[in-house]
Parts: C-alpha cells; structure tokens; sequence
C-alpha cells in the first residue's frame, strides 16, 4: 500500500441540534399565559432547560437565548436583525424609518445622522440643562410631602431630552401627557407581543379604545414639535434640526415620515427607559438607606457643600456604581428580539431562517451562574477589581454591536447628576399606598411608587 492509495479523511462537521422544548405550554396560547402571568421568572428559569430552548407563542415557535455569552453573539452577528415579535409590538409607536427599527443601510445612515450629537465631547454641552432639570426636581419637592414617582421622574426625563435634543422648552403639561400615553401604549404592546390575537386587537373592546386612543395622542405630540420648530424658522445645532436637513441615499431630503419616526424614537423610548431607571433608583435610596448615606456623602467630598454640577459626574465612583447595579437587578428594558435572515446555529442549535429569537437582559443580569450573591444589591460589585470577574455580556444596559445604543453616555451622564442631586439633599422613605412590585410591560417599572422625602 503506497501512501499516494491512502483516501483522505475528511472530518465529520458535528449535527446541529434542535433546543430542548420549555416546559408548560397551552395548547393554542403556548407559552403566553405564562410570559403574562410571571414574564420574570418564567423567562428567568428558562437556562435549566439549556442555553437555546424553544417557546410557542401562539402558534409560532420562538427560540429563547439564555446565557451571556450567546447573547453577545446573537447582538452582535449579522445573521440576525432587529425584528420579531417585540419589534413587531412596538412599530404602531416606533414606526418603520426610525434608528430603532430600521436595518441595513437605512440603519447605518441614521446612525450617522444621529450620532454626533451622542458624542462624548457633545455631552458636556448638555450639562447646563441636566444640572438645572435635576436641581430643579429638587425644589419642586417639599419635605414631608408625598411625591408621586411616576409623574416627577417622566418629567424630568422627557424635559432633559427636549431642552437637549430637541431644543424645546416644552412644559410639564406635554410631559405629564407622554407619560400617561406611555403606560397605555407599552402595556398594550407587550400584551399583542406575547399572546397575538391578530383581529381581536382591532375590536372596540375598552382596552383597545384606550390603547389606540393614547397611541394617536403620543404622535400627534411629536407633530406637534416638528410643526413648532418649522414655523419657528430657527435652526439651533440640535437632533431636530439635523434631522430636518438630513439627506438620503440620493443626495435628496430625508421625507416626512422618517422625520417623524426619528423623533418618536428619540423622544419616547428614550425617555420611558429613563424614567424608568430613574424610578428604580428611588426605590433603591428608599429600600437601602446605607447606599443613599454613602452617595450623600460622597458628594459632599466632592462638592465641599455646593450643588452637584455635571463636571463632578466623573468623580462620583460609588453613585455611578449605585446607578448601574440599579440597572442590572432592574433592567428598563427586559426582553429583546431578533430574527434569523438565513439558516443558521448558535451554540451548536439548528437556527432556521426567518425565526424569531428573543432573550431577557433581565434574567442575563440576575443569574446566579454570573454573580456571587445575584440577588443583593451591591454596587461595589463594580469596582474595578471585581467587575473584571462578571462574564462578558452578562451587563450589556445599552447593548452591544451596531444596535448599541447611541446614547448610552448621554443617559448615564444624567442619572448619575440626578442620583447626585437627590441624594445629596434628601434621604426617602416609603408611604401608604406605595406599591414598588415591578410592573411588566415592554419595560420594568414600580407600580406606583410613592416617596416621602426628608431632609438629611
């Protein structure tokens, strides 16, 4: 036998499996009932069952991703995009030309067209109004008095983004109205993502009336600002107008509509997830008055016992700390999709085209496989010698790829400053009729937190 006779082994690529199929389905409701009735836990225990395991919602079959490490490669291949059932949900509110939704190029040019104002030099120059909103929020309270979360923290989220981005003063009365439109609106989307009843939701039931009633009001706010600033005349080197002079691939005037949805998606989720994280972190000061004492103090060491400005953000080490274990045990944002746009795997799991995935960030952050003692609230898990032992991913508030989000410093920048601020003038405590459960909608938020706040 010559060596030339000898036929070459070629090595046997190993099978793609099918994932494991997740317990307590509903004949015709698969799954939903449970992602309704404890969305948290349901999605939380599904890493027992493996890392991809299936969901049925309805009659689709959805792959759930549940470690880290596939998390970061599904946010960061180009095998999926942004779609499925969540984006789904959200395009009566997003529509389909904003940077939320779009993919591809369209994507890419709205990044470039928003980005600059995301800059880490252009934050600096949006200090001024964050100092003055988070101050502000301050002296509207009164010690003693019962403050009403909800409302105080869309405010102050929805005025810092206008008066920033959009250069608008817009008063309390259009923020008052977002938020109410808000909790309508992603209630009512998060319920069409997990149970999709198709027809039903076009129905006059009650529920629907309110949903698409509070829906209308939310764009006919953002026509309301584009309207305001034509008729203005005034060009001030913001989003809004760099949005009303943006080109598209041929050179010609981005239309109306992606000018609408660019301003949806800047002013509305933006300021729901702040909001929300803003209303977390209340919760926290209140529930952990330890952690409020040692942010008090820490920006007296700073201050010297001047107003906490935007320029001592950087030096406040343990209330950036406190603000980002808020966000890992209270994720804003919970659940996210994406869909395949060809065959593919992930960790070794048969992917086929067209299918939608979907994972927790909620359930990524509190896993125990990831964090000694996942449950506590423990922000000097981020110092610099321990956050080097989280696993890459397991913390990903602002997401990873392309698909980050652009403003990640601008929303850290400003809760920090209003964590500050708070802290620095008030110590919490709870009242009657507080209810701080989570309550689930395409975002996390308290029921109703109410807080009493008392000088230090």
């Amino acid at each position: 036998m010559t060596v030339e006779s000898v036929k070459p082994v070629t090595p046997r690529t190993p099978e793609l499996r099918e994932p494991p199929l997740a317990g307590g389905a509903v004949p015709g409701l698969g799954h939903g009932l449970k992602l309704v009735r404890d969305p948290l836990a349901f999605m939380s225990g599904l890493r027992e069952h493996g890392d991809v395991v299936r969901l049925k919602l309805g009659p689709k079959t959805v792959y759930a991703v549940t470690t880290p490490a596939l998390t970061g490669a599904l946010a960061l291949s180009p095998d999926y995009r942004i779609d499925g059932p969540l984006w789904e949900s959200l395009e009566g509110l997003l529509g389909e030309e904003g940077v939320a939704t779009a993919n591809g190029p369209r994507h890419r040019r709205q990044r470039r067209t928003i980005q600059p104002a995301f800059r880490l030099d252009a934050i600096p120059a949006y200090g001024p109004v964050m100092e003055e909103e988070a101050h502000g929020l301050t002296e509207r309270w009164k010690p003693g008095a019962t403050v009403d979360c909800t409302a105080e923290s869309f405010r102050v989220a929805v005025r810092i983004a206008a008066r920033c981005l959009l250069r608008g003063e817009y008063m309390d009365e259009r923020a008052e109205r977002l938020s109410a439109d808000l909790a309508t609106v992603f209630r009512g989307m998060y319920r069409r993502m997990v149970i999709p009843l198709g027809p039903l939701y076009r129905l006059p039931f009650p529920a629907n009336r309110e949903f698409n009633r509070a829906l209308a009001d939310l764009h006919l706010l953002v026509d309301e600002i584009v309207a305001e600033r034509r008729a203005s005349g005034q060009k001030p080197d913001d989003l809004l107008t760099a949005l009303l002079e943006a080109k598209d691939d041929n050179g010609d005037p981005i239309g109306e509509q992606e000018i609408h949805d660019q301003v949806v998606a800047i002013l509305t989720p933006g300021s729901e997830t702040v909001a929300s994280t803003i209303m977390w972190l209340l919760q926290v000061l209140a529930e952990h008055p330890e952690h409020a004492e040692k942010v008090r103090a820490e920006v007296e060491s700073v201050t010297g016992g001047r107003p906490v400005g935007f320029a001592d953000v950087r030096e406040l080490r343990h209330t950036n700390n406190v603000v980002v274990e808020a966000m890992r045990l209270r994720p804003a944002v919970w659940i996210l999709t994406r869909r395949a746009v060809t065959d593919t795997e992930l960790g070794g799991y048969r992917i086929p085209a067209g299918a939608d995935i979907v994972y927790s960030p909620y359930a990524v952050q509190r896993d125990a496989r990831s964090y000694d003692r996942h449950l506590d609230f423990d922000p000097d898990r981020w110092l610099p010698e321990r956050a080097k032992e989280v696993p890459k991913y397991a913390m990903s508030p602002f997401s990873v790829g392309n698909r980050k989000c652009p403003s990640d410093h601008f929303s850290m920048a400003q809760l920090s400053l209003i964590t500050a601020a708070i802290s620095a003038k008030y110590r919490f405590e709870q009242v009657g009729g507080s209810d701080d459960s989570t309550r689930v909608g395409i975002t996390l938020r308290p029921h109703r937190l109410l807080l009493r706040p008392l000088p230090w």
